[in-house]
């Protein structure tokens, strides 16, 4: 009796895990988007209506989970960089050195202008990433480029006044920034070029940087909290902290391309994406980190994904969904 019992155990925890590698493996699913180049972001408001946009500034919306897309004429040519929403109405996209903004859920979209063109007299910006810690306090960061499109700064802007203003804040680096993420409206990070991560604890009124521990580019940041959050960048890249970021920690990498987007679900589930379709899985709260194999073999830049849906996008339209 105790043989046929310890027998049935080993065999349903065999096929409970084989079911959940099956399940892991082949819930994404790929598709194209017949957009001009790359898809550099993707934001879902909802498991059915999004927004992807990438090269020459391409943007397309859907509101059936991506099975059809409909192209919006947004006027300009600068590649888009991010596609962010602080609310069901509010949203923003970067485009090199425009912004766009939306105050009616993405329906239209306006060119704002943030500086003026004295503002900037060692180069031109271009920006790379945007959040709003709440209403008012707003964040874009970037680079100043020269006329042979070098980086000679660091570019960091602030608004306090919901966007209607924007300051330049003078950064504790000249390297590239490239994203940052808020936890409340008053702890933030942002990472970037040469393993630079800066902090803030003020709303954005004071940054100071914290010890990476690795000179790789770093190109997205996620926190789950004030105390823990993940990093990812070059060469397979992955570090965690679990005190705010005063101290790192490089966790072991399935996977050696360079990675360019982090995102937790919750808090134990994560996802990475990178180069060579790679795309990396956690449930442990980023203790470690499992490779899924996918049909996808090109460069995945973006990422959404929350408990209900997961959305990517990358090289040439590609385009993956995943449902939990």
């Amino acid at each position: 009796m105790g043989g046929r019992f310890v027998q049935f155990l080993f065999s349903s925890l065999f096929i409970l895990i084989f079911s959940f590698g099956l399940f892991a493996q082949n819930n994404w699913v790929e598709s194209r988007v017949e957009a001009t180049g790359d898809l550099v972001a993707v934001y879902f408001s909802s498991a059915e209506r999004g927004w992807v946009a990438g090269d020459g500034g391409y943007l397309a919306s859907t509101t059936d989970a991506g099975r059809s897309w409909t192209k919006y004429p947004l006027n300009t040519t600068e590649d888009i960089n991010e596609i962010y929403f602080r609310n069901e109405k509010n949203g923003y996209l970067v485009a090199g050195r425009k912004m766009f903004l939306t105050s009616d859920g993405g329906t239209t979209w306006r060119e704002t202008v943030i500086y003026k063109p004295g503002d900037f007299r060692n180069g031109m910006p271009e920006f790379l990433s945007i959040r709003f810690a709440d209403k008012k306090y707003g964040y874009i960061i970037g680079s100043l480029l020269n006329r042979n499109g070098d980086v000679v700064d660091s570019l960091l802007m602030r608004t306090d006044d919901e966007g209607l203003t924007w300051r330049r804040q003078i950064a504790p680096t000249k390297a590239e920034l490239f994203h940052l993420d808020f936890s409340g409206n008053s702890h933030g990070w942002i990472v970037g070029d040469k393993g630079v991560i800066i902090a803030t604890t003020d709303r954005g009124l004071t940054w100071r940087k914290q010890i990476s521990g690795t000179t790789r580019a770093l190109f997205s940041v996620d926190f789950r909290d004030d105390k823990e959050g993940y990093a990812v960048g070059g060469g397979g890249t992955i570090l965690k902290t679990e005190d705010g970021g005063s101290r790192w920690e490089s966790i072991k990498s399935p996977h050696q391309s360079t990675l360019k987007r982090v995102d937790f679900a919750d808090d134990k589930s994560g996802w990475i994406v990178g180069f060579n379709g790679t795309l990396l899985r956690s449930q442990d709260r980023g203790r470690n980190w499992e490779k899924l194999e996918t049909k996808a073999d090109g460069r995945i830049f973006g990422l959404n994904i929350n408990r209900r849906f997961g959305y990517a996008v990358g090289e040439n339209g590609l385009f993956l969904s995943f449902k939990p």
